[in-house]
């Protein structure tokens, strides 16, 4: 009984970060592991208990999108991983196999031929109205020919090389796990141009409903009739019990090409009224059954870790073992993701590991048999053997090289310097600066304002011309009189984002030979400021490269001051936190920021020198409201900040 309580907490954890939080905390392995053995104790046992995952779907919905309460209850699907349970629960009929899709269900309805409403599976009663973003999918109509009511359900997918080039577009902070986290968290933007950017696609995969539309028995015959309506459908083939499992190969061939994730099939009867007819459980529909690939696992010899740093200074554990037969290929070495995990596992030299392909795709440690523990952290950076540091990110613990000249960032740091909220250098994308650094043309981020040495050369390179360097030394040009916190922000030094280089700056008087002269007891006094922060900028200012680069570059860019009147004071000295979704403002960083140019401060979170909340939903259970509540911290309403502060 101790374990079946212990194992629906970890499961239900789980569920609540995958449906709800866009976040990944375990693996599908490690789920369908837990879950499997949650199953065969309450079988053994008879007993079932209040919240098992087992009998209960998906999780509470928390968001400040609209709550939609669903037609019809959207239940989960049995699952298993032989085939041969398939063919004995096809027994003589005919069936539809098709791809189970990893990303985000969608229920669409359309009236007279337009699309009305869009909503999210949620806890499988109650969704969340997604509508205004599902109107800039990438492929869904927002028209059809049908002008009767129409329902159906499918999946809203990003594809790897989508999710590939938007991560590499975002901090380490922000990056999501896998495509299925990335789309999660799209579709319930409240902004739907995020949406339009990020290339959301549509496949339907069921008809629930078409008022005054007759059909025959098969349902096959309406996933047709929802493609000729501009409908793309999720892939299917019709399967018998001799048939099945030669196609499930086929779809199995198919899985390392695909630019979609995907966490299995699904079998369904093609008679639609032997699958109405069969029912549902409490917890199941009885016509549809999932195919999850069982996962091949071989145990191996853990022999080292290869510490890998990146181009953001994040440097990657990665597994290195005796080579495994896996899927077909053979394999030695497996990300871990991070140190949280590497502790978790308990890695060390010499450990017996079980590995496996994440959707046979993706190699991954599934298990430590021996669990020696004994892995070192590396002090200094595998390329630079500069100083390392422990970092908490979103998806746990991370360790990075403090040396912003290392090698391996090079490219990293001067997109950072030419970025929007640092220098905000129009022309100079990632890969523009990759193919200057590779001609010579750039070293490091004083070269920006030297390009023009390279006229000709530049000018000759593929995909520019006349136009597109006059635009980009426009930009340079341009760039050269920024304001000091970007400029500042800019250097890319650690632990001073746009926000503390504010500070730095204000309490600097906006002069930066006194920034260059601070001591680190004098940065600690910065309201804000900690040992940590003063001493990465202490540190910083005291490299004599980074001295000599700062004077070349002081030599072409004038940093401007910020006129500090009445109106930027008018909310000096008053700390806010922003949680939640916001409605005026674009998004909250825009808060924050006319936070910021009002003499403000804006921390990540409550405090006892909190003076305010800003939360559109003052009721969530959310952490930061609990921990207001308990320090007695004002919660207010985005538009009570405007009222009480703009005077608006």
């Amino acid at each position: 009984m101790e374990r079946m309580k212990q194992l629906i907490d970890i499961l239900n954890d789980a569920s609540k970060h995958y449906y709800q939080l866009a976040d990944t905390i375990m693996t599908d392995y490690e789920y369908d592991k837990l879950y499997d053995e949650l199953v065969a104790l309450e079988k053994k046992t008879g007993i079932t208990l209040s919240g098992s995952p087992t009998k209960s779907v998906g999780y509470t919905v928390l968001s400040g999108l609209t709550k939609i309460k669903h037609d019809s209850r959207m239940l989960s699907l049995d699952k298993t991983k032989e085939i041969g349970r398939l063919k004995e629960w096809l027994g003589n009929k005919e069936g539809i196999l098709s791809w189970k899709l990893d990303g985000l269900t969608i229920v669409l309805k359309y009236n007279n031929g337009e699309l009305v409403q869009a909503v999210t599976r949620g806890n499988g009663e109650i969704g969340e109205d997604i509508t205004h973003n599902a109107r800039v999918f990438k492929n869904i109509p927002v028209k059809i020919a049908f002008r009767g009511e129409l329902v159906l359900r499918g999946e809203g997918v990003i594809a790897y090389s989508e999710f590939k080039k938007i991560n590499e577009e975002l901090s380490d902070d922000e990056k999501y796990k896998n495509p299925r986290n990335l789309c999660s968290g799209t579709v319930r933007q409240l902004n739907s141009e995020i949406a339009a950017k990020r290339n959301v696609m549509f496949y339907a995969f069921s008809l629930v409903s078409a008022n005054g539309k007759e059909f025959d028995d098969f349902k096959t015959h309406q996933m047709d009739w929802l493609l000729s309506l501009g409908f793309d459908v999720v892939e299917h083939k019709i399967v018998t019990a001799q048939t099945i499992e030669d196609t499930v190969k086929e779809f199995e061939e198919k899985i390392t090409h695909n630019d979609f994730a995907s966490d299995g099939l699904v079998l369904t009867y093609n008679s639609i009224s032997y699958g109405k007819s069969l029912g549902e459980t409490s917890k199941f529909p009885k016509d549809s059954i999932a195919f999850k690939w069982a996962d091949e696992t071989a145990e191996t010899i853990l022999r080292e870790i290869d510490w890998s740093t990146s181009r953001t200074g994040l440097i990657n554990p990665i597994a290195v073992f005796d080579p495994v037969e896996l899927e077909g290929t053979t394999v030695n070495r497996a990300s871990v993701h991070n140190l949280s995990i590497l502790k978790e596992l308990q890695l060390g030299i010499g450990d017996t590991i079980k590995v496996y392909k994440a959707n046979m795709i993706i190699p991954q440690i599934a298990e430590n048999i021996t669990k020696k523990g004994n892995m070192e952290i590396p002090k200094v950076c595998p390329v630079c053997t500069g100083e390392t540091e422990v970092r908490s990110l979103k998806d746990g613990e991370a360790l990075y090289c403090t040396n912003p000249n290392c090698n391996a960032q090079i490219i990293k740091s001067l997109v950072h310097f030419a970025s929007r909220d640092a220098m905000n250098i129009e022309g100079l994308s990632e890969e523009t600066l990759r193919k200057f650094v590779k001609n010579g043309f750039i070293e490091n981020y004083t070269d920006i304002f030297k390009l023009n040495r390279f006229e000709e050369k530049i000018k000759a390179m593929e995909g520019f011309g006349e136009k597109s360097y006059n635009n980009l030394i426009s930009a340079v040009e341009k760039a050269k009189n920024t304001q000091l916190p970007n400029f500042i922000y800019s250097l890319g030094i650690n632990q001073v984002g746009l926000n503390n280089a504010k500070l730095l700056c204000k309490n600097s008087k906006y002069n930066i030979e006194n920034i260059k002269n601070f001591t680190e007891e004098e940065l600690i006094e910065i309201d804000g400021f900690g040992q940590v922060i003063a001493h990465s900028i202490k540190s910083y200012f005291s490299n004599e490269r980074n001295l000599f680069l700062l004077d070349e570059a002081l030599k072409y860019i004038t940093p401007q001051k910020i006129i500090e009147t009445q109106e930027n004071l008018k909310l000096e000295g008053i700390n806010f936190v922003i949680t939640g979704d916001v409605e005026y403002f674009k998004n909250r960083k825009e808060l924050q920021e006319k936070i910021e140019t009002m003499g403000g401060k804006v921390t990540g979170s409550v405090t006892s020198k909190t003076n305010y909340l800003i939360n559109n939903d003052a009721f969530s259970a959310s952490s930061k409201n609990k921990k207001a509540k308990e320090l007695n911290v004002p919660i207010i309403t985005e538009n009570q900040f405007i009222q009480q502060f703009l005077n608006v």
